[in-house]
C-alpha cells in the first residue's frame, strides 16, 4: 500500500462520512434478538473459575454469540460450553498489542488447539502510529493465517481512544487488506470505549464485507442499540445480561 493509495483511501471515507453524517447505518434491532449480538465478556485478571463457569452458564440460558476470555480460561469454556451454539473468544496480545508478530501468531495457534473458535487480536497501535504499515498488516496476518486455517474468526482491536481520525481510517484498510473478519474498538482497558463516532467511522472504511464490533462500556440496551445503528455487528460486554434484561445496569465483570 503506497502513501499515495492510503491517501485516496482516507479522503474517501472522510467524504463517505460527511454525506452520511447523523443518518443511522442499521436499523435499531429489537430486544428480543439483542442475544445474538453479544460476546459475554469476562476479562479481569482475578476472575476464578467460578466466575467463568456462570457467564458460560448465562451464555447457553440467553443464547450470546460467543463467551470472551482470557486464554488460560479456554479449555474450560470449551467443555462448559460443548454442545451450545456459543462460540468460544480469546484475547491475543491483550491488552496492549505490544508483542512480536510471531508471538501472537503462536499464542493465537496455542487458543485454537485449547478450542478456541473466535480470536479478538489487539493491533500494535504503536507500529500504526510510528507509520510501519507494513509491519501492522503482517502482524494482523500472521493471526488471520493461523485463525482461517482453523475456521476460527479473526477481529481486530483498533484501541480507538489511541488513535486520530487518519490513524482509524489507516488501521481499518490494514485489518482488510490482511483478510480480518471484523474490526473492534476497544480492549475495554486503556482510555476509552466505544463510541458512535468511531464505530460509524469503521463501518464506512471496511464496507458491508467486514464485521464491526463495538466493545467498552456498553452496559444498557439503548447503549447497543445506538452501537448497532451506528454500524456495529457485534457488541462486547460484561453486562449482558442486564442488557437482554433491558434493566439498568448494576454491578458488572469489570469490561
Amino acid at each position: 500500500m503506497t502513501n499515495a493509495d492510503l491517501n485516496t483511501f482516507v479522503e474517501r471515507v472522510r467524504q463517505q462520512i460527511s454525506a452520511q453524517a447523523g443518518q443511522p447505518l442499521a436499523d435499531a434491532p429489537s430486544p428480543s434478538s439483542v442475544a445474538s449480538l453479544i460476546d459475554h465478556t469476562l476479562l479481569k485478571a482475578d476472575a476464578r473459575l467460578e466466575d467463568i463457569r456462570k457467564v458460560c452458564a448465562e451464555a447457553r440460558q440467553y443464547g450470546f454469540a460467543s463467551v470472551c476470555v482470557n486464554p488460560y480460561w479456554v479449555p474450560v469454556v470449551s467443555e462448559e460450553l460443548q454442545g451450545s451454539t456459543v462460540k468460544v473468544c480469546t484475547v491475543i496480545g491483550f491488552p496492549l498489542g505490544a508483542n512480536a508478530p510471531e508471538m501472537k501468531r503462536t499464542e493465537a495457534e496455542f487458543a485454537l488447539r485449547q478450542g478456541a473458535q473466535e480470536l479478538d487480536m489487539v493491533l500494535n497501535a504503536g507500529a500504526l502510529r510510528s507509520g510501519q504499515f507494513d509491519t501492522v498488516e503482517a502482524d494482523i496476518g500472521g493471526v488471520v493465517a493461523a485463525g482461517h486455517a482453523a475456521g476460527a474468526l479473526v477481529k481486530v482491536i483498533l484501541e480507538t481512544c489511541l488513535l486520530d481520525e487518519t490513524q482509524k481510517i489507516t488501521a481499518c484498510l490494514l485489518a482488510k487488506e490482511a483478510g480480518a473478519d471484523f474490526v473492534k474498538t476497544s480492549t475495554g482497558f486503556s482510555t476509552g470505549g466505544a463510541t458512535t463516532a468511531d464505530v460509524s467511522l469503521m463501518r464506512l472504511a471496511v464496507g458491508p464485507e467486514m464485521g464491526v464490533k463495538a466493545s467498552g462500556g456498553i452496559r444498557t440496551l439503548e447503549d447497543l442499540q445506538k452501537m448497532v445503528v451506528a454500524g456495529a455487528t457485534r457488541v462486547g460486554a460484561s453486562a449482558s445480561v442486564q442488557i437482554v434484561q433491558a434493566q439498568p445496569a448494576g454491578a458488572s465483570h469489570g469490561y
